[in-house]
């Protein structure tokens, strides 16, 4: 509930303040003089779009900021908390500022806040209706959505069963479309993975191969170059004939040897030098075995040569059409084998996919079915409720009818519930809803957008909004202007009705209508000043004889006469006595 709203610089608001309460809750003042800006506020306040082009004027910013008790909305506390919000003891602050460059800022319990979150909170918190509610009303997805609120928790669980299972139908048969449209361009795709696949697996490349051949094909182009040199190197090491010559590396190390193991006996300090010159000589001994086993495998083969050409030329390939190596090659061709199965099972994926297609459509058939059992009692039960509204608010002869109808299609669903009908399904289900109103006994009923008034459709909408109030109940509602084309007994019965749904929720109304106003707990005035330059609007609560002087205004214009302020007290009275009597 709001309990605190202050307005500076908005519009031709200056200053206002006003302290609200619980019950009715009346706006009045003449045409122009800032009653829309105090909706406006709380339009900001709700998460609206910042208007700079409504800021005062003379001035640069527009603030407002609002305090809602928030006691048992654990919904919206667990939000605002979430957001980083403060609540203090079951009150949460909200401001809202707007800049003349456009910018605005929300806070919320001291924390800044995207608009957003305030939108969020305001289902929760306030319900506007206004002439554009009205012109909503007329709407048949306003009205199906108006029935489906009183049909509570069970209306709201089918239609969640119809729209999840809709949505899953939707995508299976989106993809079935896919898959028969683009058949072509699979079958396409498949061959070019079935042909790469086909030359990895005829080449057949193992990790490391293309280094390994490398190597091999640098030692075949050069196999005389390398038996020259090595068998060079061999014949310094160890010679061809170790006895005849003695000056090859490995005589002279074991010349130096003997030297030196004769030395040793003399001088134990030689050992060192002796024991290291023979570990030379048996490296030496190593490398000279391992060239003399290298010249022995070096094969010149022009044809191996020419079929590691062949290898890497064919590895090649590869590299330039799947992957820059070996592992980057396998690794195509393993995701090349799984998007190929995928391709390849199209025929069961379609006929899975046709099965599941099959299956959604009978479960829609049923949950459809369910929900338009639902509707229908739901109709039965808020036509009736609504209609005896109607009467107490001066349509005695008036009845509403809703009708919960259904669209046939060829290509539509089977809903158990209508035997031999195919019919259209939308996430909403099956039904099409229209309220109707037959304004007399006997006269047939009318869409609401075609055989309604202005004021009837204010009524309706009234009597709605009061049925509804205990199937989906918020806080505080606003009502602009909801008595628009409204006179004489029924702007009474207005009144009557708005103080009664008062007595459940916060019901702030902006009025023409002093019939109305008489009705309110706390009236308020919106009052305008000009010095001839700016336009000052302000708020004020009136009470007692400056109360009636505002409802003899209303009734009688600028200047009330005494006929208008007895006329008016004794509208009082009679407005306070109704509501002592329903109290």
């Amino acid at each position: 509930m709001l309990d605190e709203l202050r307005i500076h610089r908005l519009g031709v608001i200056e200053h206002a303040e006003l302290r609200l309460g619980g019950g009715l809750t009346v706006l009045t003042g003449e045409t122009g003089a800032g009653k829309t800006m105090v909706l406006s506020a709380l339009d900001l306040l709700l998460g609206g779009r910042a208007d700079p082009g409504a800021i005062r004027a003379d001035s640069d910013v527009a603030e407002v900021e609002g305090v809602v008790r928030v006691d048992g909305l654990d919904a919206v506390v667990a939000r605002a908390v979430q957001a980083g919000a403060a609540v203090d003891e079951g009150r949460l602050v909200i401001a809202r500022t707007v800049a003349a460059q456009g910018r605005s800022r929300a806070l919320l319990g001291g924390r800044t806040v995207p608009s957003t979150v305030l939108a969020e909170l305001a289902d929760d918190l306030v319900a506007v209706h206004g002439q554009s509610s009205q012109v909503a009303l007329v709407r048949p997805e306003r009205q199906r959505r108006l029935l489906d609120t009183y049909a509570g928790p069970a209306g709201a669980a089918a239609l969640e069963q119809v729209a999840g299972i809709h949505r899953r139908l939707v995508e299976v048969e989106d993809e079935l479309g896919a898959i028969g449209t683009q058949a072509r361009e699979r079958a396409r795709e498949a061959d070019q993975l079935r042909y790469g696949l086909d030359e990895i697996a005829a080449v057949a490349p193992e990790p490391g191969e293309e280094h390994r051949l490398a190597e091999e094909e640098a030692r075949l182009a050069h196999v005389d170059r390398l038996r020259e040199s090595v068998g060079s190197a061999l014949m310094m090491l160890a010679g061809d004939d170790v006895e005849a010559s003695g000056t090859d590396a490995l005589s002279q190390l074991a010349a130096a040897r003997r030297a030196l193991d004769s030395a040793r006996g003399l001088d134990p300090s030689l050992a060192d030098a002796a024991d290291k010159l023979a570990e030379a000589t048996y490296a030496l001994v190593d490398v000279a075995g391992d060239l003399s086993g290298y010249l022995g495998d070096l094969d010149v083969d022009p044809a191996r040569l020419a079929v590691v050409a062949d290898r890497r030329a064919a590895l090649a390939h590869l590299f330039r059409r799947y992957g820059e190596d070996v592992p980057a090659v396998l690794a195509w061709a393993e995701r090349a084998a799984a998007r190929l199965a995928l391709l390849d099972d199209d025929e069961g994926r379609l006929a899975a996919l046709a099965r599941e297609r099959r299956d959604l459509r009978e479960s829609l058939g049923r949950a459809a079915g369910a929900l338009s059992a639902i509707r229908r009692e739901a109709a039965d039960r808020l036509a009736t409720a609504v209609t005896a509204e109607l009467h107490a608010l001066a349509m005695p002869t008036a009845t509403l009818t809703i009708a919960v109808d259904q669209r046939d299609d060829p290509d539509g669903i089977l809903v158990d519930r209508f035997p031999g009908r195919r019919l259209v399904c939308a996430a909403s289900g099956v039904d099409h809803v229209t309220f109707g109103l037959s304004a007399y006994e006997g006269a047939p009923a009318r869409p609401l957008g075609r055989g309604a008034s202005g004021g009837e459709l204010s009524r309706t909408m009234l009597a709605l909004e009061v049925v509804l109030s205990s199937a989906d109940p918020v806080p505080t509602l606003v009502f602009d202007e909801v008595d628009a084309g409204v006179g004489g007994r029924a702007a009474v019965e207005v009144g009557r009705r708005l103080a009664r749904l008062g007595r459940h929720a916060q019901v702030i109304v902006v009025t023409h209508l002093p019939q109305v106003a008489a009705f309110a707990d706390c009236h308020y005035v919106v009052h305008r000043d000009t010095d001839g330059q700016v336009t000052s609007s302000g708020v004020h609560r009136v009470q007692d004889t400056e109360r009636a002087a505002e409802l003899a205004r209303m009734m009688a214009g600028l200047q009330a006469s005494d006929a208008a302020l007895r006329h008016a007290e004794e509208l009082l009275e009679t407005a306070h006595t109704e509501r002592q009597r329903v109290a």
